[in-house]
């Protein structure tokens, strides 16, 4: 079951439709968020909302409610879907405009929250690894916009993305403009080299995720030895472990890059053991 909040209002899912002059679908004029929720809770919801605001700011959208407000109708439309566990797609566009690239037509932005089922890769993945490749398609460049704008247009990822099928893979590690690693298509990095724990900083052109930040978070409180530093595509050929951390993703251990194995090619210690502390965390607040 799911469950579409429109505006705050509770539609039909055969009814819940936006115009085809909304400045989101015309050129991508929107920003969005991705939650989880487990036990019917959502996981870090207010990090989410935060993030959402900071995005909206950031491209001059008004959002249309207070922060408290949409936190509320977040958390009636995952009553609402009757499910248990689930994600929740949150959408903020520019609203109805004409044609025409001005947001000032858009009188009023759109506020739509979905909360469905999600599953990103099969369950073996999580148990064996996934392999992915680097993708040609680089990140945007930072002083075209923003990483940390969170926004409807995702063009350079899907294009990513669409390498990565072509490989057979179901991800791809998208470098800067740099050459430097930053993240894959939906997902943040970490490898691990000589028992240390390293994912690239958000210098490197990532949008900072809130799973990453709570990994981070794991890490230190289990001593992990940590830190936030520049990797290359030699950092991660060289790892003894690499696994991807993203709200739908959760955490994923990755075993093969490029046709070549990370470590000994199974998941290691350091993943094995976020990913449980991680399973434990999210439990103990559902």
């Amino acid at each position: 079951m799911s469950a579409i909040f429109l505006n705050g209002e509770l539609v039909p899912r055969e009814r819940a439709v936006v115009s085809v002059y909304d400045h989101g679908l015309l050129y991508g004029d929107g920003v969005f968020e991705g939650l989880r929720f487990y036990g019917g809770k959502v996981f870090k919801l207010r990090e989410h909302l935060d993030r959402l605001e900071e995005s909206a700011r950031h491209i001059h959208l008004v959002i249309p409610s207070t922060m408290d407000a949409l936190a509320r109708d977040v958390e009636a439309c995952v009553k609402a879907s009757g499910m248990a566990d689930g994600y929740v797609r949150l959408v903020v566009t520019r609203g109805v405009g004409n044609l025409g690239l001005d947001p000032r037509s858009c009188p009023r932005p759109q506020v739509i929250i979905i909360a469905d089922a999600i599953s990103l890769y099969p369950a073996e993945m999580y148990e064996k690894g996934m392999e992915i490749v680097t993708a040609s398609t680089i990140r945007n460049h930072p002083n075209a916009l923003s990483p940390r704008v969170k926004s409807l247009n995702y063009l350079n990822n899907i294009m990513a993305k669409l390498e990565a099928a072509r490989a057979g893979v179901p991800e791809a590690i998208m470098l800067n403009h740099i050459g430097e690693v930053a993240e894959c298509t939906a997902d943040n990095i970490f490898v691990v080299e000589r028992g240390r724990l390293r994912t690239p900083p958000r210098s490197a052109g990532i949008l900072a995720g809130i799973t990453r930040a709570t990994v981070i978070d794991l890490a230190r409180q289990a001593s992990v030895p940590f830190a936030e530093e520049t990797l290359t595509r030699h950092d991660i050929f060289a790892a003894s472990e690499m696994f991807l951390t993203g709200t739908g993703a959760e955490i994923i251990p990755v075993t093969k890059v490029d046709g070549r194995p990370i470590g000994d090619g199974s998941p290691g210690p350091v993943t094995r053991l976020l990913r449980g502390k991680y399973h434990e965390l999210v439990r103990s607040v559902a």
